[in-house]
C-alpha cells in the first residue's frame, strides 16, 4: 500500500493541477474531493491540509514546489503507476477542462514516466539545464503550509493573511492583534449568520464593533468583516475559534465581547431565539457563567429579544 507521504503529496499535486487555470468549478471541486477522499491512508488532519489547497488558487511557483515534493516521494514502479492512473482520472472529471490545466497534467505524467523521477524538473524539459537554479527558486517558492494551523484554527486570519501576502490589501495592525481581531470577526459573523444570512445592518454593526470596541480604523475593520462574512460556513471550526479567543483575552474582555455579540444580533430589528442560543454557546466556550450570560442578555430591552 502506498505510503502516506506519497498519497498526501499526490493529493496536493492534483489540486495544484486543477488550479492551473486559476479557477475550479463547484462540480470539479466535488469530483476532486471524491477522488482525494478515496485515496488510502489520509487522516483527518491530512484531509484538512488538502482542503487548504482547494480553498484558494495555487500559483505556478507553488505548483512547481508541490511537483518537486511529490517527485521526491516516488520510490517504485507501483507508486508511478498509481500516480499516472490518478492523473488520468482527474483529466476525465470535467469535460470542459481547460487546455492549460490539461497541459500541466500531461507534464506531470511525463515527469513521472521519465527516468528522472525524484530529480527537479519544471513540468518537462523547461528547466533540464538549470537544476541548481531551480532548486534555489523552489526554496523561496510560496508555501501555504506555514499557515496550516491558522487554516484550521482561525480561517478568517488565514484568508486575511493570504490577501496581505498577495498584496491585495494592506493593514497597519500587529500580527498578534490581527489574529485576535480575526477570531472576533469569525465569532461575530457566526452570530449574524445564524438566522440564515448576514444583513447589511448586521455587517455595519460588526464593522462598528471592531472599530470602536477593539480599537482599529473603520476601513481596516471593514476588510476583516468582509473576509469573516465570506468565510462563514458549516466547515468553519467555531469550537477552535472560541477556544483561541478565550486563550487570547481576559475575563473582562470576554464579558465586553458578549455585549458586542448581543449588539450585533440586535442590529437587524431584534435578537431572535436562535441568536440568543448561539451567543449562549459562545459564552460557554468562553468559560463565562450562566449569570454573566443572562446579565448581558438583559441589557437588550425585552421588547427587542425573543426571550
Amino acid at each position: 500500500m502506498p505510503k502516506s507521504n506519497l498519497i498526501l503529496a499526490l493529493g496536493k499535486l492534483l489540486i495544484a493541477a486543477a488550479w492551473s487555470d486559476q479557477s475550479i468549478s463547484n462540480e470539479e471541486i466535488n469530483s476532486l474531493k471524491d477522488l482525494l477522499f478515496h485515496l488510502p491512508e489520509i487522516t483527518g488532519r491530512e484531509w484538512a491540509s488538502l482542503e487548504m489547497y482547494i480553498h484558494s488558487p495555487v500559483g505556478a511557483d507553488e505548483r512547481d514546489r508541490l511537483l518537486q515534493q511529490f517527485l521526491n516521494q516516488l520510490q517504485s514502479l507501483a507508486d508511478k503507476k498509481l500516480a499516472i492512473q490518478a492523473l488520468d482520472h482527474i483529466s476525465e472529471l470535467d469535460p470542459s477542462i481547460g487546455e492549460e490545466e490539461r497541459t500541466v497534467i500531461e507534464a506531470i505524467k511525463a515527469e513521472i514516466g521519465s527516468g528522472q523521477v525524484g530529480l527537479p524538473g519544471l513540468f518537462g524539459r523547461a528547466i533540464s539545464a538549470s537544476i541548481h537554479r531551480r532548486q534555489n527558486a523552489l526554496f523561496d517558492a510560496p508555501n501555504r503550509e506555514e499557515h496550516f494551523e491558522d487554516f484550521i484554527k482561525n480561517r478568517v486570519y488565514y484568508s486575511v493573511q493570504r490577501m496581505l501576502d498577495a498584496g491585495e490589501t494592506a493593514l497597519e495592525i500587529p500580527d498578534e492583534r490581527l489574529r485576535l481581531l480575526s477570531l472576533a470577526g469569525g465569532l461575530m459573523a457566526r452570530v449574524a449568520h445564524v438566522d440564515a444570512g448576514v444583513t447589511q445592518a448586521e455587517e455595519e454593526a460588526m464593522i462598528a464593533a471592531l472599530s470602536r470596541h477593539l480599537g482599529i480604523a473603520r476601513n481596516e475593520a471593514a476588510i476583516i468583516v468582509g473576509v469573516a462574512v465570506s468565510e462563514i460556513s458549516a466547515k468553519m471550526d467555531y469550537y477552535r475559534l472560541t477556544r483561541e479567543y478565550f486563550e487570547s483575552t481576559s475575563e473582562k474582555e470576554r464579558l465586553s465581547f458578549l455585549d458586542v455579540l448581543f449588539t450585533i444580533a440586535d442590529a437587524d430589528g431584534g435578537v431572535s431565539h436562535h441568536e440568543i442560543e448561539e451567543i449562549r454557546n459562545i459564552a460557554r466556550g468562553l468559560r463565562l457563567t450562566h449569570k454573566q450570560f443572562i446579565a448581558a442578555k438583559l441589557k437588550i430591552p425585552r421588547s427587542r429579544r425573543a426571550n
